[in-house]
C-alpha cells in the first residue's frame, strides 16, 4: 500500500491515539489490581493468624473488588498487546527480538501464575485449607506484579535501548543480553516507581470506599480496620513513591535530556538550574526558537534543584530544549540536523547494502558489512556515529524531536503534587485513627472518598509525562512512530478507534456499576458456622 505524506501523518495520529486511548483506558484497571492484591493478603494474614473471622470477611470483600477489577483489566490489556501487530507493524518487526521476549515471559509465567491462583484465591473459600488458600492469595498478588514487571521491562527498553546489536542482513534489532534488557537502570527505576505508584492509588481506593461506610454509618468496625491496613500501607509506598521518582528522573537526565527539558519547560540550559515549584507558560511557535523568559508567564524556582536532583551536583549543566535542537558547542551536544545528518547516512548506508545484496556484488557487499560489524574498527566508529542517529534519518525537521511541552510541563506537576498530597493525607488519617476521632471528622472522610478520583488523576498524569515526554521516538533515537506504524487505510483506524471508545466506555460503566453495587451491599454477614468450617478445614 502506497501512502502519501499526509495519508501516512494521518495514519500515524490515528494509531497513536488509538494506542493511547487504549492504554489509558486499561491503565485505569491495572494499578488497582497491583496494590489491592497485596492489601487482601496482608489482611487474610491477619485472618490466618488471629483466626478471627473478622478478617475472613473483611479479606472477602475486598477480593470481590479485586475480581471485578481484574476481570476487566485483562480484557482491555490483551488488546493492546494485539495493536502492535495490527498498527504498529514496522516497529513489530524492527524490534520483535528484544520486545517479543518479556512480553512473551508475561503470558507464559505471569499471567498463568496469576490467573490459576487467583481461581483459588477467589472460589476456594472453605475448599481448601486455609494454608494454602492464604498462599494462592500472595501469589495471585505476586504473579499481577510480575506481569507487570515484563511489561515495564518492555517499555523501559524503549525509552533506552540496551542489550542489543543491529542485524543488517534481517535490518532488526537483535537481543546479545537478556540480562542487560531486564537489569537497566532505566527499567528498574520505573518498575519499582510504578508498581509504588499503583500502591498508592490501591490504599486510597479502599481508604475512600471505607471513608463511605463511615459517612453512612455502616461497617464501623470494618471500614475502620481497612483503614488502619490501608493508611499504614499506603504512607509507606507514598513515600517509597517519592523515592523512586527522583531515581526515574535521574535516569531521565541521563538517557532522555529533552524529555528532562519538557517536564520543566528549560529552552534555554544552563548550570545552576532551579526545579519550577509553580509556573504558567505562554502559547509558542515550536518551530521558532524560543527563551525561558518568553515561555513562562510567571514561575517561581528553587534555585540549583534541578541541577542537583537530576546530575547530583548543584553546579551542574542541564541541557535545554535549544541546546538539543540547535546544539551547544561548549557542552558538545550536537544539534538535531547534525544528527538528523548522520541517520541519512546510517539509511543510506542500509539501503545501499540492500542494493548490493540484490546485484551479487560481493566485493560491495563486503565493505557494507564491514560499516554495521562492532568488532571491525571501522564499524565500531560507524555504529557509534551514524547508526546510533539512524532514528533521525526519518525526521523532516529538527524541531520534530520536541515533545508536547505544556502537556509534559502541566501533567508533571499534577503528579508530584498529587504524590505530596497523598503522603499528607495518610499521615492525617493515622493521626486521627490515633486519636480514635476520625469517625468524628466528615470534612476528613469527605477529603478521603474524594481522593479516589485524584489518584487516578496522578497514575494517568504519570503515563503521560512518560509516553508523551518520549515523543516523536518509539524507541529512543533509533525508531519514530512515523517510521514504526502499518501501511493501513485511515478510515479503518479512525472506524477502529471509535468502535474501541464505544466498548471500552461500556465495559468502565459496567465495571464502576457492578463495584457500586457491590459496595453497597458491603461485606456480606459471616458464615452461621464459621467456626465448625474453621474446625473441620484444620483437620483435614
Amino acid at each position: 500500500m502506497i501512502l502519501t505524506s499526509t495519508d501516512l501523518m494521518n495514519v500515524v495520529d490515528w494509531s497513536r491515539a488509538q494506542f493511547a486511548m487504549t492504554a489509558i483506558y486499561h491503565w485505569l484497571f491495572v494499578p488497582l489490581t497491583l496494590g489491592l492484591g497485596f492489601i487482601c493478603a496482608i489482611m487474610e494474614t491477619l485472618y490466618y493468624r488471629t483466626g478471627d473471622p473478622f478478617w475472613k470477611r473483611t479479606t472477602k470483600f475486598w477480593i470481590r473488588i479485586f475480581a471485578i477489577n481484574f476481570a476487566i483489566g485483562v480484557a482491555t490489556g490483551l488488546i493492546l498487546e494485539f495493536e502492535f501487530g495490527t498498527n504498529w507493524s514496522n516497529y513489530s518487526h524492527f524490534v520483535g527480538d528484544i520486545f517479543g521476549a518479556p512480553l512473551a515471559i508475561e503470558g507464559i509465567m505471569a499471567f498463568f501464575l496469576e490467573a490459576t491462583f487467583f481461581a483459588v484465591m477467589f472460589f476456594g473459600w472453605n475448599k481448601v485449607s486455609k494454608g494454602f488458600h492464604l498462599a494462592s492469595t500472595w501469589i495471585t498478588a505476586i504473579g499481577a506484579n510480575l506481569s507487570a514487571l515484563w511489561i515495564l521491562v518492555a517499555n523501559a527498553w524503549m525509552q533506552s535501548p540496551v542489550g542489543t546489536t543491529f542485524n543488517v542482513e534481517t535490518a532488526r534489532q537483535e537481543m546479545t543480553s537478556f540480562w542487560d534488557v531486564v537489569l537497566s537502570p532505566v527499567a528498574i527505576n520505573k518498575f519499582f516507581h510504578t508498581v509504588t505508584s499503583a500502591y498508592v492509588l490501591s490504599a486510597v481506593v479502599v481508604v475512600g470506599i471505607s471513608a463511605w461506610y463511615l459517612l453512612r454509618k455502616r461497617e464501623e468496625q470494618f471500614a475502620r480496620r481497612s483503614i488502619v491496613v490501608a493508611s499504614v500501607f499506603g504512607l509507606f509506598f507514598s513515600l517509597m513513591a517519592a523515592m523512586t521518582g527522583d531515581g526515574s528522573a535521574v535516569q531521565v537526565a541521563r538517557t532522555q535530556p529533552m524529555k528532562l527539558a519538557a517536564m520543566e519547560a528549560l529552552y534555554d540550559g544552563r548550570q545552576e538550574a532551579g526545579l519550577v515549584a509553580v509556573g504558567a507558560l505562554r502559547p509558542v511557535d515550536r518551530t521558532v526558537r524560543t527563551s525561558d523568559d518568553s515561555a513562562f508567564a510567571f514561575r517561581i524556582e528553587i534555585p540549583k534543584m534541578l541541577s542537583l536532583m537530576a546530575f547530583r551536583d548543584a553546579n551542574a549543566f542541564v541541557p535545554g530544549i535549544n541546546d538539543l535542537v540547535y546544539g551547544n558547542e561548549k557542552y558538545g551536544i550536537p544539534s538535531t540536523e547534525q544528527r538528523m545528518e548522520l541517520g541519512r547516512e546510517a539509511l543510506e548506508a542500509l539501503e545501499g547494502y540492500r542494493e548490493v545484496r540484490r546485484t551479487g556484488d560481493e566485493q560491495e557487499q563486503a565493505r557494507f558489512e564491514k560499516l554495521f560489524d562492532p568488532d571491525d574498527p571501522v564499524g565500531k566508529v560507524f555504529i557509534e556515529k551514524q547508526f546510533a542517529s539512524i532514528g533521525y534519518g526519518f525526521l523532516k525537521e529538527p524541531t520534530d524531536v520536541v515533545p508536547n511541552v505544556p502537556t509534559v510541563f502541566y501533567s508533571f506537576r499534577v503528579m508530584v503534587a498529587l504524590g505530596g498530597y497523598f503522603i499528607l493525607l495518610f499521615a492525617a488519617i493515622l493521626f486521627f485513627c490515633y486519636r480514635r476521632t476520625l469517625a468524628g471528622k466528615r470534612w476528613m472522610l469527605y477529603a478521603m472518598l474524594w481522593s479516589i478520583p485524584l489518584a487516578y488523576l496522578a497514575s494517568v498524569s504519570g503515563w503521560i509525562v512518560a509516553e508523551v515526554g518520549r515523543q516523536p521516538w518509539t524507541i529512543q533515537d533509533l525508531l519514530p512512530t512515523v517510521a514504526s506504524v502499518s501501511r493501513i487505510n485511515t478510515g479503518s483506524l479512525i472506524t477502529a478507534f471509535f468502535l474501541f471508545v464505544v466498548l471500552f466506555t461500556t465495559l468502565l460503566i459496567a465495571e464502576l456499576m457492578i463495584m457500586t453495587r457491590q459496595i453497597r451491599i458491603g461485606p456480606k454477614p459471616a458464615d452461621a458456622h464459621a467456626a465448625q468450617e474453621r474446625t473441620s478445614i484444620d483437620n483435614q
